[in-house]
């Protein structure tokens, strides 16, 4: 027997696949240098003073205080007619943009993950294989992994920023997720309907009657409430992260729609993908949702418009369709992006003074250079949110309504996982097949340590939490930028 079979072969296929075709053949590159992404060149020195009608300037230096003398910096007007040219951003351009191939190794891991596990969902759907240990799964926690540290990455960047108070925001809205996650955790199953309270609970028995044949005393009340605390500080880490990736989503999507005006579909799309984060939190208020597309009001009587199992099912499909949504929209936001150089120029022609043309140039440069920042910014929440939504589906227990489910685990057991048993022969203990039953015993102890139940409670709330995250960001960069940033 082995354990995990048909799923590893493919898993060390794809692993080779992955290494040896993304430096020819990257998903991630070929996103930002497939040639529908234009980049604003930065004037040269030439050009600026050929529109300020000044000839080149011969030695013109200035005196400091120490007498060593230095090039004086050349300024031009800022009401310069000045006029960007563009070009479309080819794969040596992107060579030069920050964390380029760190975000090029995680697009393309995410999608390898994405293909492992649908594969591993048509091989169960084909095969009989419970006691299979689902390697798509693995996969896709591996993948919601590298997007939280993906994320920290991206506000350790503007931890380091000693300019514009980026740490203060930070600090600020985990405080205040803080407090938020705090509220939602201490409402009741009729309002938000994550089931974490019926999944710890079925933990912490298991954990009683798993412990009590060591001599180890468990309580579970404690148990919920050492859990809770870990949460509340997972969630505030995971707002501080999604703090910055929302501010931008709010200032791409005013750019994008400015981007469309003349374009009405584009801008219904735009404003559709914008509106994910508000669907997915509505998803879990029971009596904005579920109880009410389960039993609608007609009158005096009320109808039943879709069973619970079908509920779960359209909500896990209706998610994946709003990240497909938003993923689809990624163009359009990294154009807006790259279009704050011609707003920038735009605004400096309003303002009077001087300015060198050095720091015209730098300003440019820099914004095409963050280009891969504000891609993580942006895809990064949406491969974690469906990612989530994967491995809740799989660990969950729950069906996509394609094929019937097998017979999941129950919530809680009736007795103590047990481990599994080691021979005292020591002939036995060397071989193989007890090796790897032993193994499978301690796998399948794990799982019925940890019910679907648990799982469903877990994953629906970080889903939802990662929602309510970019739905405030958003909610505060519009405000901010429609009313107090500078136009």
């Amino acid at each position: 027997m082995v354990v995990m079979g048909v799923q590893m072969v493919v898993t060390l296929l794809m692993a080779s696949v992955m290494h040896r075709v993304s430096p020819y053949c990257s998903f991630g590159r070929w996103l930002l240098c497939n040639g529908s992404l234009f980049r604003y060149k930065h004037p040269t020195e030439e050009e600026l003073r050929a529109l300020d009608g000044k000839q080149r300037p011969r030695g013109k230096r200035e005196r400091r205080m120490d007498g060593v003398t230095e090039d004086k910096p050349l300024t031009v007007p800022r009401d310069i007619d000045l006029h960007l040219d563009t070009q479309p951003i080819t794969t040596m351009d992107a060579l030069v943009l920050r964390y380029f191939l760190e975000y090029q190794w995680y697009i393309d891991f995410a999608l390898y993950s994405s293909i492992i596990y649908l594969f591993t969902e048509g091989y169960f759907c084909l095969v009989d294989a419970q006691n299979e240990v689902n390697i798509g799964v693995l996969w896709c926690l591996l993948t919601i992994i590298f997007s939280i540290k993906v994320l920290f990455m991206v506000m350790q960047h503007y931890f380091r920023s000693e300019e514009g108070g980026e740490r203060s925001v930070c600090l600020t809205f985990a405080f205040l997720f803080v407090l938020i996650a705090m509220v939602a955790l201490i409402m009741r199953e009729e309002y938000l309907e994550f089931g974490l309270e019926p999944g710890l609970t079925s933990v912490g028995h298991n954990l009683e009657l798993f412990l009590k044949p060591l001599g180890w005393q468990w309580s579970i009340p404690f148990t919920k409430l050492a859990f809770k605390i870990a949460l509340v500080a997972i969630c505030s880490f995971l707002g501080g992260c999604l703090t910055f990736p929302g501010l931008r989503l709010a200032q791409t999507h005013l750019d994008a729609l400015k981007m469309a005006a003349d374009r009405p579909v584009l801008q219904l799309l735009l404003h559709a993908s914008f509106l994910p984060p508000v669907f997915v939190v509505v998803l879990w208020i029971k009596p904005l949702t579920r109880d009410f597309l389960l039993k609608a009001p007609m009158g005096k009587e009320s109808v039943e418009l879709m069973s619970n199992a079908t509920y779960n099912t359209f909500r896990l499909w209706f998610i994946v369709a709003l990240c497909l949504l938003r993923f689809a929209m990624t163009r359009f936001h990294m154009q807006a992006y790259l279009g704050l150089a011609e707003r920038w120029v735009e605004q400096m022609k309003r303002e009077a003074g001087r300015i060198a043309t050095l720091e015209i140039q730098r300003k440019i440069t820099r914004i095409f250079c963050y280009l891969t920042v504000v891609a993580l910014q942006y895809l990064a929440p949406i491969i974690l949110t469906l990612h989530c939504v994967l491995v809740l589906k799989s660990l969950g227990d729950y069906s996509w309504g394609l094929y019937p489910e097998p017979p999941g685990f129950s919530p809680a057991v009736d007795s103590a996982p047990s481990l599994p048993a080691i021979s005292a022969e020591e002939d036995d203990s060397e071989d193989v097949q007890a090796a790897v039953e032993q193994i499978t015993g301690a796998l399948g102890a794990l799982r019925g340590l940890f019910t679907p139940l648990f799982y469903r409670g877990l994953f629906a709330f970080l889903t939802w939490w990662v929602a309510v995250c970019q739905l405030v960001t958003c909610l505060f960069g519009l405000y901010f930028h429609q009313y107090l940033g500078t136009s």
